[in-house]
């Protein structure tokens, strides 16, 4: 039996894999998950520390329920999957004497839901799918694998979550699928084909595991290929409108900004995906304060006009489009559109689509469970090959621009183990080097680029540039970048080491190094980072 988890921004769902009627099937963890007339069981991303030094917590919809998310509270943490794996400027809350980082507060979310969940399904603890963002950098997934090892998963598999939507949605009979994910935290739109027939292009998606064998070795069936074509996304999600709806009612109705008015606009935007009037009222019967909010969807898609939504939904449709004609496929093209995430079920959103594509070829009935139940596939005959998602490059110093850059030697889709290595000559810079250094990164692609920071209680991206490549160095810390001592030291004027690089089963990045002038190796397939 499968069990896969897709851990959102704003909610977490799990699905299973139901031998008797099999069908994939949303679980509900007592306490935790949320369950209203139209959606699915969800457990809402959130914590409360009760106490950082014992790693005491209270998770899901058990926050909601003990109204620990409506005061302005530094123990508790909502949108935190925002933070994993970004550098995070500015204020990091000390909770007990102990700093809280948000990796710390994703790992307590995630032990508690697993350790209630093998509660109920022991077999959770054999096999796990997690889904995470198509633009993830390998410190999330490492993150990620790293807490299932401390509870003893004996095997994890991660799938991007457009490849999981596609799945999900069971439209396996039509080959090229766009995913609009469209959640708490982030906008994706991926351009997705499955096939049969690996041999033809190579795949641009990923699956990372351990374990002893894959589906396919136990099984002997021929695996459906599934992989990303296009992409594009944005640090847009349901969050931000809650920011701004919250930040409407304070200027409209002299209201403080506050958790509670951010929980109030939250369900005012719920309402309006259902109905084009809403209201909250509450009354909190300690300050004896009330709130009375009212909204329509007149007034929702004005708010959402002056912080160029649809204009940065535009930009995102733009991108994925024009990757998608470098292929040689056009719009018309595209079978299906599926929409996923919570922010997807917003009529304005809906509209938006239509005015792309026919409204036959749009389909959003499962916008929360599609991405969990696709996951699911993995087990049930669908896999991908394994290859590199993120290119990997140098750091170089481009004189023209006077700054560092960064010469990609790797490429994204690159399979492994790899069979022929990546060649690079380098020389000395300096009269009498004694050593060359160098740093290898993880390059994302070049895109709009964002900052991860506090405002207040609020954690917030912001746009901060435009086109640029980011990256994440991998050895850039003092014992790590030395790669050659050289004896007799360098001079400039001729290649002095030759690098070999390569990937190996393990997805380990090995570097050799030879010295050409001393005819010596340095280093010997050494592994500078795992990357998996």
């Amino acid at each position: 039996m499968g069990i896969a988890i897709d851990f959102g921004t704003s909610n977490t769902v799990i699905a299973r894999w139901n031998r008797a009627t099999q069908q994939p099937e949303t679980l509900t963890l007592p306490g935790i998950t949320y369950r209203s007339g139209q959606n699915p069981p969800l457990i809402p991303s959130l914590v409360y520390v009760e106490d950082a030094t014992r790693d005491a917590v209270v998770v899901g919809q058990t926050v909601r329920d003990r109204a620990l998310d409506l005061a302005a509270d530094p123990r508790f943490f909502r949108n935190f999957k925002r933070g994993i794996g970004s550098s995070v400027q500015g204020f990091l809350p000390e909770l007990d004497g102990r700093t809280v980082r948000f990796e710390q507060v994703g790992q307590w979310f995630l032990v508690q839901i697993l350790q209630q969940l093998t509660a109920i399904e022991p077999e959770a603890g054999e096999s796990l799918v997690f889904t995470v963002p198509v633009d993830s950098f390998e410190s999330y997934r490492l993150w990620l694998g790293r807490v299932c090892e401390s509870l003893q998963v004996e095997q994890v598999r991660m799938l991007d979550e457009p490849t999981a939507a596609a799945l999900g949605y069971g439209l396996a009979d039509r080959e090229t699928l766009l995913v609009v994910d469209f959640g708490g935290g982030t906008l994706d739109l991926s351009l997705v084909r499955l096939d049969g027939s690996p041999a033809q292009t190579k795949p641009l998606g990923f699956i990372l595991k351990w374990g002893q064998k894959s589906f396919d070795e136990q099984s002997g069936q021929k695996p459906k290929i599934a992989r990303v074509l296009a992409k594009a996304g944005q640090n847009l999600g349901g969050s931000d409108i809650d920011n701004w709806l919250a930040d409407h009612f304070a200027t409209t109705q002299a209201l403080k900004p506050s958790p509670m008015i951010t929980r109030l606009a939250e369900r005012l935007k719920i309402q309006l995906s259902l109905q084009t009037q809403a209201e909250e009222i509450f009354f909190n019967d300690e300050t004896f304060e009330s709130y009375e909010l009212r909204l329509n969807r007149d007034q929702f898609e004005t708010i959402l006009k002056e912080h160029q939504f649809f204009e940065r939904l535009d930009d995102c449709m733009t991108q994925v489009l024009q990757q998608a004609r470098r292929q040689g496929l056009e719009i018309t093209d595209i079978d299906a559109v599926l929409l996923v995430g919570g922010t997807a079920q917003i009529p304005a959103v809906q509209s938006w689509i239509q005015q792309y594509f026919d409204a036959a070829k749009v389909r959003c009935e499962k916008p929360f469970e599609a991405i969990a139940q696709g996951a699911l596939q993995l087990s049930q005959g669908v896999e991908l090959k394994d290859f590199l998602y993120h290119s990997y490059g140098i750091r170089y110093w481009d004189r023209r621009h006077r700054a560092h850059s960064w010469h990609p030697l790797i490429k994204a889709g690159q399979s492994y183990p790899m069979s022929d290595p990546v060649e690079l000559l380098l020389g000395a810079s300096l009269d009498n080097q004694p050593s060359i250094e160098l740093i290898i990164g993880e390059l994302g692609t070049e895109s709009d680029q964002t900052e991860v920071y506090f405002d207040g209680d609020r954690l917030i991206t912001r746009l901060i540039g435009k086109n640029q490549m980011s990256v994440q160095p991998l050895n850039d810390r003092d014992g790590a970048r030395n790669i050659a001592r050289l004896d007799p030291p360098g001079n400039p004027g001729s290649d002095r080491i030759k690098v070999l690089f390569r990937v190996d089963e393990q997805r380990f990045l090995r570097i050799t190094v030879e010295d050409l002038l001393a005819l010596q190796t340095l280093i010997d397939d050494q592994p500078v980072v795992q990357l998996s």
